[in-house]
């Protein structure tokens, strides 16, 4: 990740505490009975002299903020006396209500519908809610404009007194107060985005035109095109809202009646509309819903505005309050469009915790110059790339930023970008954000290198006993296109040293081209997933299942050619010369020709050259300066791999050709939970030692790894033709949250299944000796199920998994049939 970029992330641990200061008036209150002193829901809060108010929710609290300038607040409810309080303006305060009941004669009244007018109207929502989405329109084109904040949180009189702190000290006039849940904040990080949105029905595209980027304190194109996606705004009408990869019901969903219980509280004009007020909560507990209320206009059955927030006790990590507003305006004499759209998130490691730093993250959106079936067809609507950044569109001044806003920043958000260029500058700001760098990506900073990774330095193995290994890779300071990354390492056991390193060269970074060269003379572990940890981290040690004593010598020289077409087409061409050895003292064995007679080699070489394709509809990423982290793609993604090892090149010994195809997906289950799935098959043609052919991938650790069976060793089974597939279903806790034992910690239940099939021809099955228990599948599938436990202390997760075939392949010998692992799962 941009090394720039956690600089800005550190500001989160340098505060501390002051009086507020602000532009607006914010206010918060709870409202009580005075005689029963419990919660009012429904209580009118207005403030005097204006159009503006609001009403309690149904624990009785309210929060509002404004700039208009009175000096009143006042509650009402029919049955309670008025009451209004004065309040002090341009600051934030708490102002609560107790109202008396008063008696009132009132004629009768008889009432002969029976039923929930509320849920008739949200049935008409969803019945007209083709007419009133997006979706009902066949092109449209819109400019939107999102600003994404970052506001540190709770903050503390401990804090304030750290001396560390003290060369910070001007930040401290920033900190404000939010009316989300009362705490103090200071913003840190502002990103502006002026983008051009284009819509087509069919065939289905959207597209994002970057025109204009601006974040705090640096330039950085690959995050403008990261938060460009944020900009994807929350369809209300649709069944279940995807927030932070979890379907939330929405309240105008189709089966919402199932899901929340409705109150008609309210009707009244807002601007021409004639709009019913209605007010919603969960009809469960620790379900993915929400609570608010929301304005529907009479005769369309459209949604006006709405208010809601993620129920408290929704089974969500990290996140204490998700509260989203939205407004819709009648555009064009025709169509219901959102013009203003908010999320405010607060993020915490700790549930509801007042003391653990935290932050915010308010993203705001609004739209217009609303155009509906354009003449014109754009062409990049055929493109596959979701979005687009105009050159030079970092680069606008502030007179263009003063005209092309859609709403002023405030005076909070006109501070942040200086602050964060003058936090920048002070010396002891890098060794802080040396610290956090360090902590995350595993190296440490020094001048144009950085030192690790630190999981690497030493560790143990039954080969080379204890290893030591020093590294560094150079920084972006050396080189933004350039990175190097040498390594060396020695065994106590095997008294050798092994060496090692790594050359990339960007050629680009959007769309990506690169050049990767690598050369290595070390161990290796045949058999080993590309994502379980390799046997040289002091996890693979500390957490081995038997003797780690199958290690291969290896020299290899490695080219790699990537070409990125455009976003979801990659194409890769390798180069491998490898020389493969076993420990020493031993050779491999093969049985060429139709000779019984062994011949013994001390290594085997092989030159392979390879092309892979790799197609992700759709998918996000957050791109380095030489890394890219994939974040998710809502479709499967496929991989295509063709090999083919040259005979008598660079001494290789054989020809041969490999085929692998996998595809990936993983998707949400509506509200049952989301699922994954792993499907990969492949093919090797030519006569072919062991070390050459399809080594399944095991495991010997107590960590779980989804690309490996956990309860196969490795070297155990060996195929020339296979297929493997893995399915894991993650119910999010859909019955621990209906344990009262249990709700309250928030646990989530897995399942898993992994069947991998493989067969071995004849003349790979005789050509060489396998070591040790190595076989083929023998037609007989490899079946593994297991069930887990995830979201303890919100990151542990905890399987247990049963073998369920090839039990008794060897005699007197002990298969282990079951196992309990362990490993680390963040997930919201």
């Amino acid at each position: 990740m941009n090394f720039r970029a956690f600089r800005i992330c550190l500001l989160l641990v340098i505060l501390i505490s002051v009086p507020a200061v602000s532009q607006v008036t914010k206010i918060m209150g709870h409202v009580i009975d005075a005689q029963t002193k419990e919660s009012i829901p429904f209580v009118n809060i207005l403030i005097r002299g204006t159009t503006l108010g609001v009403l309690t929710d149904f624990d009785g609290n309210y929060a509002i903020e404004f700039k208009a300038p009175a000096d009143s607040i006042r509650a009402t409810l029919i049955g309670y006396r008025p009451v209004t309080k004065k309040f002090q303006r341009q600051k934030f305060q708490n102002i609560n209500f107790e109202l008396e009941p008063e008696q009132y004669n009132l004629p009768e009244v008889t009432i002969v519908y029976s039923g929930n007018p509320a849920e008739v109207i949200m049935k008409k929502v969803a019945d007209h809610k083709n007419q009133n989405s997006l979706q009902g329109f066949s092109s449209y084109q819109y400019e939107a404009y999102t600003k994404i904040e970052l506001d540190a949180n709770n903050i503390t009189e401990h804090l304030r007194d750290r001396k560390l702190l003290e060369p910070f000290s001007f930040i401290f006039d920033q900190i404000d107060t939010s009316t989300i849940n009362g705490k103090s904040y200071l913003p840190i990080f502002l990103t502006e985005t002026l983008s051009d949105i284009y819509y087509r029905k069919n065939p289905r595209a959207k597209k994002e035109i970057i025109k204009a980027s601006k974040i705090s304190g640096f330039k950085n194109e690959s995050l403008s095109q990261f938060l460009g996606n944020l900009s994807e705004q929350i369809d209300i009408y649709k069944d279940h809202i995807p927030i932070f990869e979890k379907n939330f019901v929405s309240p105008a969903s189709s089966f919402g009646v199932d899901y929340y219980k409705y109150y008609l509280v309210d009707s009244a004009y807002i601007g021409p509309n004639w709009c019913y007020h209605i007010m919603f909560k969960p009809r469960r507990k620790q379900e993915l819903t929400f609570t608010g209320n929301i304005w529907i206009a009479d005769t369309t059955f459209a949604v006006r505005k709405v208010e809601m927030q993620i129920a408290s006790d929704a089974n969500i990590n990290f996140i204490n309050d998700l509260q989203v507003k939205q407004e819709y305006e009648w555009t064009d004499n025709k169509y219901w469009m959102l013009t203003r759209d908010q999320m405010i998130a607060d993020f915490n490691v700790i549930e509801n915790s007042q003391k653990v730093l935290g932050f915010f993250g308010n993203r705001t959106v609004s739209y217009r110059h609303f155009v509906f079936d354009p003449p014109e067809e754009k062409r990049f609507l055929s493109l596959p790339a979701n979005v687009f950044i105009e050159e030079g569109s970092n680069e606008k001044d502030t007179a263009f930023w003063r005209t092309a806003r859609h709403e002023e920043l405030s005076s909070n958000e006109k501070t942040i970008y200086n602050m964060v260029d003058s936090i920048k500058k002070i010396p002891l700001f890098k060794t802080y954000t040396d610290v956090v760098y360090t902590a995350v990506n595993g190296y440490l900073p020094w001048k144009d290198v950085e030192l690790g990774p630190y999981s690497k330095i030493i560790s143990f193995n039954g080969v080379e006993g204890v290893r030591f290994r020093l590294g560094f890779r150079t920084s972006n300071a050396f080189s933004r296109k350039l990175q190097l990354e040498p390594y060396f390492a020695y065994g106590t056991l095997d008294h050798r040293f092994k060496f090692g390193g790594e050359v990339i060269y960007m050629f680009d970074k959007n769309p990506r081209r690169d050049l990767t060269v690598s050369f290595k003379s070390d161990v290796e572990q045949l058999g080993l997933s590309a994502t379980a940890f390799s046997t040289d981290n002091i996890l693979s040690s500390l957490f081995h299942r038997g003797p780690n004593n199958k290690l291969t010598n290896v020299k290899e020289f490695k080219a790699v050619y990537e070409h990125e077409w455009f976003n979801g087409l990659i194409n890769r061409v390798w180069f491998t010369h490898r020389e493969i050895s076993p420990p020493e003292g031993n050779a491999f064995v093969v049985f060429p020709g139709d000779h019984n007679e062994p011949v013994f080699y001390p290594k085997l070489t092989t030159s392979e050259i390879r092309f892979d394709t790799r197609l992700s509809f759709h998918e996000r990423f957050v791109t380095g300066e030489f890394y890219r982290y994939t974040l998710n793609s809502y479709y499967p993604i496929f991989q295509l791999s063709y090999a083919y090892g040259i005979p008598d090149f660079m001494g290789s010994d054989y020809e041969y050709h490999r085929l692998t195809l996998s595809i990936q997906q993983w998707f949400n289950f509506a509200t049952l939970g989301w699922s994954k799935y792993i499907i990969e098959g492949g093919n090797i043609w030519g006569r072919l030692p062991y070390p050459l052919l399809k080594i399944h991938e095991g495991n010997q650790t107590f960590l779980f790894d989804e690309y490996s069976a956990s309860l196969m060793n490795y070297y155990e089974f060996v195929s020339d033709r296979y297929l493997s597939v893995y399915y894991t279903h993650h119910f999010d806790g859909l019955f621990f949250n209906h344990l009262p034992g249990l709700r309250k910690l928030k646990w989530r239940e897995v399942a898993h299944l992994r069947c991998t099939y493989g067969t071995l021809s004849e003349k790979n099955a005789t050509y060489s000796l396998f070591p040790g228990q190595m076989r083929s599948l023998s037609d007989r599938p490899y079946w593994e199920a297991g069930v887990g436990i995830e979201n303890i202390l919100r990151i542990i997760r905890v399987d247990a998994i049963w073998r369920l075939s090839h039990l008794n392949d060897i005699p007197n010998t002990n298969t282990n049939w079951f196992g309990v692992y362990v490993s680390l799962f963040f997930q919201f």
